[in-house]
Parts: C-alpha cells; structure tokens; sequence
C-alpha cells in the first residue's frame, strides 16, 4: 500500500517561494490502481520523486506497507518499482544482460531472475530481441525493456510515469495487459499520465492535482457526481477553467 501523508515541497524560483506540492494526502490500496493526474506543473513528477525518495519534503512524509520514509528509505526502495519514459537503456548491454544486472542489484537470486525474466520476455513480447544490444532497438522496444526492468525484482508498489509514451497501439495493449496483471497480483499501481481516455480505461480511482493541491479525488463515478460531467477529458478541461475558484478537498487517510 502507498499512503502520501500532508507531503509539502516548496522551490525557490528566481527567489520567489513556489509551493509545488501542497499538503498532500492520498492512499492507493493493494490491488488498485490510482491516477495521479493533472497538467504540467502540477506537482506530479514532485510527489513520485518524494514516494520514491529522491526528493525530501519539506514536511510530511509516504508510508509503503507500513515503512515510513522518513524511518527507512532504503527498505522503501526495495518495495518500490518505477516505469518512466525518462528513464534510458543501457545501450552496450545485451536485453538480457541489462534485465539481469537489475535483478542482481535488487539481490534477486540469479535462478529466479532467470525464471522472471523468461515470464516477463513472454508477457511483454521481448524475446526476440533480449540478445541484442539496447542501442538497436527501437523507441517502442526499449519502452517494453523499460518495463521489464521495473518488475525484475517483483515489487509490492509500482510507480507508472507515462508509461505509454512513444509506444503504437499494439505497445499500449502490452503495458494494459500488464497493468491488469500487476492488479490481479495484489500490487499497487499508481498510475501518472496525461492520456486520459487510457487512465479512465484502467485507474480504479484518481486524483486530480493542479497547482499542488488535490482538487478532486475519487472514483469515476465519484468525480461525475462532484463535477456533472461524464468524462475526464471534461472534467480535466473544467478544472483548468474553474480551479481559482474551487477549494482544495479535506484531504484525510
């Protein structure tokens, strides 16, 4: 389970105070799939760096299955796996060779991360190509590659940034399929993406940032109820135009 508990981080920006993340609380439970959603600058990538220890808050702090990160940040790691379109290859590996250097990273003994990586090269269709070396493949390929490594250790919580990105249709359905997977097993998924109509295919509930506050949070149908509108893309758009005016929700665990 991740619990963000009044996380706040503020920048200095030319010497002026910006609150990038304002007191922010969510849960996402095991088994579901939380979208953390908002437009650029709303605090997103801030909070996943805070949940991943890369980013200290200023105050507040995440809880990931009962470890805070203020008391065990190492541990929070090995809970942890994160999909990032900004993330690289390593481009004079072979497939294999990188996905089994980051098993070996996580101390995953070599029998399992053998067995893990040939479930993982037939679930994501990586096979063909785990022998060739990470500079020959193509944007859709090392996205799929990408994947693979963020599940070579087996985490409880996943962290999805964009995973979608760059890839074609038949790439998108891999990274569905995943997702659905990674729900049936109990993870945690929490989920970062401005494609909405794919985030309302597979989130279970969503918050809704803007200007590091959470604005909005619920299920679908919750949000329709809050906001009169059937989709996200109306809601988003209604959140962009109306959010001077909207309070921040009660945000509680």
């Amino acid at each position: 389970m991740i619990a963000a508990c009044q996380l706040t981080k503020q920048f200095q920006v030319r010497g002026t105070p910006l609150v990038a993340v304002n007191s922010l609380s969510f849960h996402v439970g095991s088994g579901e799939v939380y979208g953390l959603l908002g437009p650029n600058g709303a605090g997103k990538t801030t909070t996943i760096r805070m949940i991943m220890g890369l980013l200290e808050p200023d105050s507040g702090h995440v809880e990931i299955n009962g470890v805070r990160s203020d008391r065990g940040s190492s541990e929070i790691r090995r809970q942890l796996g994160l999909i990032s379109t900004n993330d690289g290859v390593y481009p004079w590996l072979t497939v294999r060779e990188m996905l089994l250097y980051f098993a070996d990273l996580y101390a995953v003994d070599m029998e399992i991360a053998t067995e893990r990586l040939k479930e993982l090269a037939l679930l994501l269709d990586i096979g063909r190509f785990l022998d060739q070396r990470c500079s020959t493949l193509s944007t859709g390929q090392k996205q799929r590659v990408t994947l693979a490594r963020g599940l070579m250790h087996d985490p409880p919580v996943m962290l999805l940034d964009e995973p979608t990105r760059g890839l074609d249709v038949v790439g998108s359905q891999t990274v569905f399929r995943v997702i659905d997977l990674l729900r049936q097993r109990g993870k945690s998924v929490l989920l970062s993406t401005h494609r909405l109509d794919e985030a309302e295919r597979v989130c279970d509930r969503f918050g809704l940032l803007h200007r590091g506050n959470m604005q909005f949070e619920g299920s679908l149908h919750d949000l329709q109820q809050k906001t009169g509108k059937q989709h996200l893309v109306d809601i988003f758009i209604g959140l962009l135009s109306d959010s001077d005016s909207i309070p921040p929700v009660s945000q509680t665990l």
